[in-house]
């Protein structure tokens, strides 16, 4: 497959996850309690882990229940 074909599926994934990424560093720059570690964590986390899994990594791990 070349990139023009894998293009029509690329662009939705990637929409979604720059998306979940925006809606994470809002939440953790907004927020100031978490389950586990602190605001600079998590920041590095959902950055680096940028391909869904540091954003799914804070909401299961760090997101305090409101």
């Amino acid at each position: 497959m070349t990139l023009n074909e894998m293009l029509p599926f690329l662009i939705p994934l990637i929409i979604v996850q720059f998306g979940l990424l925006f809606f994470t560093m809002r939440h953790i720059l907004t927020h100031t309690h978490y389950k586990h570690g602190n605001r600079r964590l998590w920041i590095v986390i959902a950055i680096i882990g940028m391909e869904f899994i540091g954003p799914i990594l804070y909401f299961v791990f760090g997101k305090e229940d409101d």
